[in-house]
């Protein structure tokens, strides 16, 4: 491991300053940490954050929710507001990582976490996301687990992260400070395909920190739900996934929210599924129709075709648990 200085920070104003000196943020260390062990990361500065005031889960005055960038994976998923409102994100949480992980790793990071390519993890390999112009080994590599939707000539890697899915279906938006001011970025911006920068993940100016995640006021009554495909049902990283939220009123679809995990550089909205889906009625038809259009625009590589029937598959499976009609 490339050797690194330490410092604690015990309020916002510490933690930036030392940003701006070139730290970077640790908080519970689950993807950081391994990525320094494989020589992937090699920040000369680490800022422990965890003792800031950013670990509480709140109302918001608009009817939403704040969940505090340094809540823990296990506390948002158990949080009685969180599972009552938005059991998407509780699913998400608890499909995502052991039980160990879940009560060490944090909001914040894991939204920041990076992908799992093996190539990525590889020093040896061709990576454009640590290597800007080495090339990128998983296009003519095996690519059975990569993306299929939002890629481009630098970059087929996934983003790992499930909640981030159901985030981004929530059309949740990111609080940011930084060395000057507080901004806000909808969760659509705050996580960036790779174009022709890779290696930049997130719309993060230097130094700045997420202080939280900020799920906007939804109609209700809302329905929720995710749903994982893996190789394994223990601890394991998307094939496919879907969150599905569904407002219907009148027996009528007012509102239709889905997204897409696993099979994208960034979590997938699926704007041509919720367009079917919304001023229709709950049938077993409609499920299946809107489902066909999940993977629109995919471009699938040598070993991961099957994901577009799987992605298909799994979008019906849980617009049917969701919505009904089974």
């Amino acid at each position: 491991m490339h050797p690194f200085a330490y410092t604690r920070a015990f309020d916002t104003r510490d933690a930036l300053d030392a940003a701006r000196r070139g730290g970077r943020y640790l908080a519970g260390g689950t993807t950081l940490v391994d990525l320094m062990r494989e020589g992937v990361e090699r920040p000369d500065t680490l800022v422990d954050i965890s003792n800031l005031p950013l670990d509480d889960i709140r109302a918001t005055e608009r009817g939403g929710l704040r969940i505090g960038a340094l809540v823990t994976m296990a506390q948002a998923a158990a949080h009685p507001k969180v599972r009552t409102l938005y059991p998407v994100i509780s699913q998400a949480l608890e499909l995502s990582a052991s039980a160990q992980l879940r009560n060490m790793a944090t909001i914040g990071g894991n939204i920041m976490q990076r992908t799992r390519c093996t190539y990525f993890r590889d020093v040896t390999a061709a990576c454009n996301k640590r290597d800007l112009g080495s090339g990128c080994a998983a296009r003519d590599g095996f690519n059975r687990s990569h993306a299929l939707l939002g890629t481009s000539r630098t970059c087929v890697a996934t983003h790992p992260s499930d909640v981030a899915v159901a985030f981004a279906a929530l059309d949740a938006s990111v609080h940011l400070l930084g060395p000057d001011d507080e901004r806000v970025l909808g969760f659509a911006d705050f996580l960036l395909p790779p174009g022709t920068t890779p290696q930049r993940e997130q719309a993060l100016l230097p130094g700045e920190l997420i202080t939280a995640v900020e799920i906007p006021a939804l109609p209700r009554p809302l329905e929720s739900g995710y749903l994982k495909v893996r190789d394994r049902q223990s601890y394991e990283f998307a094939l496919t996934s879907a969150a599905v939220a569904l407002h219907v009123r009148g027996g009528i679809i007012r509102e239709a929210k889905v997204a897409a995990g696993g099979v994208g550089t960034v979590p997938w909205r699926l704007p041509a599924v919720e367009d079917h889906l919304i001023g229709e009625r709950p049938s077993g038809a409609l499920w299946e129709a809107a489902a066909n259009k999940a993977a629109d625009g995919a471009r699938p590589l040598a070993h991961n075709t099957f994901k577009v029937e799987l992605l298909k598959r799994t979008v019906e499976r849980q617009l049917r648990t969701v919505g009904g009609h089974a």
